[in-house]
């Protein structure tokens, strides 16, 4: 189902049906020192993966093996809703941004920020091909809108796979800023330039974390509408979020700011909407 964008909510949502899928590891990539590319293969032809134009934010749940016995176990599908594998511990899951399908090749990529902490950068730095990895979802795409004046989209190293979306699917001649925070400039992924199109790296070892909020805060729209993409650290949100409201006044359906992760919490679920207190 859809729902129908207006000047007030240009953003659609479509919603999917709830797949689970158990893929394998067909390729590995170093985009960065601390980034790993994750090609996942195994994609059934009779279950096609819907990868949505101008959805950048589109996630999946990856399922990651048992600690104890290195099984997957899926949970399935019972009226729309996730049941889980009885007699068996809950599953570990993980949402992650799906960076590009290829269909016919039947694979997705998945980009991992790696890190010694937490099961998915844990099995990103160990992962070999051919090793398994369950995917679930996506449950909906959020359908951005295509015709604002301005994008101003900011992130740190969590939210590059889907600022590369947004440089690779708006349309040519599409005004937008992008401010990408990388923990050193040695860190810089590689993004696409285009007419347009600003991309500004900024280093926090150098300006520290709070370089984010502030060259957001520096930076001047031009004259129309302006739509904002954020994503990140939640803590390093917050005065992003308070610029947005207290400065820019931007309607909240042109806004979209997403906590991926939060310092200090494991497994932050992102759907739970932040403060910015």
């Amino acid at each position: 189902m859809s729902k129908q964008s207006t000047e007030d909510s240009p953003i659609r949502l479509v919603m999917h049906p709830l797949v689970p899928r158990l893929l394998h590891v067909a390729g590995i990539e170093a985009l960065t020192p601390s980034m790993r590319r994750i090609t996942l293969a195994g994609l059934a032809p009779e279950a096609p993966f819907p990868f949505t134009p101008m959805a950048a934010s589109d996630h999946v749940k990856l399922v990651f093996p048992e600690a104890e016995t290195g099984q997957i176990h899926l949970p399935t599908v019972v009226d729309d809703r996730l049941a889980m594998p009885e007699g068996r511990p809950r599953p570990i899951f993980r949402d992650y941004t799906v960076r590009a399908h290829d269909g016919g090749a039947g694979t997705l990529d998945i980009d991992f920020v790696l890190h010694q902490h937490g099961p998915a950068g844990l099995w990103a730095i160990g992962a070999q091909l051919g090793d398994t990895l369950g995917v679930l979802g996506p449950r909906g795409s959020h359908i951005y809108p295509s015709d604002f004046d301005q994008y101003l989209i900011a992130g740190d190293e969590t939210a590059v796979p889907a600022m590369a979306r947004w440089l690779e699917e708006l349309p040519p001649g599409a005004q937008a800023t992008v401010l990408v925070s990388v923990a050193s400039l040695a860190e810089q992924p590689a993004l696409s330039h285009r007419v347009g199109t600003s991309v500004t790296f900024l280093d926090r070892s150098v300006h520290g974390a709070g370089v984010l909020a502030q060259a957001f805060a520096s930076v001047v729209p031009v004259p129309g509408r302006l739509f904002v993409w954020a994503a990140g650290e939640a803590g390093s949100l917050k005065p992003i979020r308070r610029h947005v409201r207290e400065v820019l006044q931007l309607p909240p359906a042109h806004v979209d700011i997403d906590g991926y992760w939060k310092l200090g919490v494991e497994g932050l679920d992102h759907h739970e909407q932040d403060s910015d207190d």
